[in-house]
């Protein structure tokens, strides 16, 4: 009997790890030679590699338009303070134009790679409002809905988006709150750096584990780092080297 339990547990843990999956940070830019991050040069990489899913930063112009950028500038230029037509001609490090949503969803949607699409905090709560609303009306204009989750450090925007669509799939990302409290707000996951759940609260995985929520990892580039995490049961991992930690999976089947 004993054997038995011990068998169906560990047929269990390896279930656990075998869905552990890899998500492109930014796409898979960091190639030989390296492309542009949140390009959908980079975007592409990430489908052609075939990781679960691609990460990408929205933000909103001026005038209302959702653009493809991680920080608040582009090339010395406030993204919230000018309209798009001042914008639309700002280029990547690869040479790309700075891409609206609309573009970067006509190029999800040539792959089933999971578009992990994060909305980055605006200057009020009105506007993160408006770009939820935005965002997810684009998403629903190319029939999305099923291909993409949604990710913000703004527990405002994580809780509009549950609010305006129950269905979607929304993960928190700024760390400070614990997987109860996650789950008290209704909210599908934490998504966290790395630290919070090897440093700081060591019980966090296996709670969420417990409550159901899911439980991400960001920014993870090293291999022994990433192991640790596969091994205490992290569900995805967000990485620069996606390509690296595909081929760790392959060498764990």
């Amino acid at each position: 009997m004993k054997k038995l339990i011990l068998l169906a547990t560990l047929v269990g843990a390896n279930f656990y790890h075998a869905q552990t999956q890899v998500i492109a940070h930014r796409g898979f830019w960091k190639t030989n030679p390296t492309t542009a991050e949140n390009s959908i040069a980079a975007l592409k990489n990430a489908q052609q590699l075939k990781v679960y899913g691609s990460e990408f930063d929205v933000r909103m112009t001026k005038d209302g338009v959702l653009v493809i950028n991680h920080d608040e500038h582009i090339n010395g230029v406030e993204i919230a303070a000018m309209d798009f037509k001042s914008l639309k001609k700002q280029k990547l490090s690869n040479g790309e134009n700075l891409s609206t949503l609309e573009k970067y969803l006509k190029q999800g949607k040539k792959s089933e790679v999971k578009l992990i699409l994060e909305i980055k905090p605006a200057k009020t709560p009105e506007l993160e409002t408006e770009m939820v609303e935005k965002t997810l009306a684009m998403v629903e204009k190319y029939k999305l809905q099923n291909q993409t989750e949604y990710i913000s450090f703004s527990l405002h925007i994580a809780k509009e988006l549950k609010k305006q669509n129950p269905k979607a799939l929304v993960q928190y990302l700024a760390g400070d709150l614990s997987p109860q409290e996650i789950k008290n707000l209704g909210i599908d996951g934490v998504d966290y750096h790395y630290n919070v759940f090897l440093e700081k609260h060591q019980d966090w995985i296996e709670q969420a584990k417990n409550l159901g929520v899911i439980t991400n990892v960001w920014t993870v580039n090293d291999s022994e780092i990433y192991k640790k995490l596969y091994d205490a049961g992290v569900q995805f991992v967000t990485t620069n080297t996606p390509d690296v930690f595909l081929n760790i999976n392959k060498s764990r089947e």
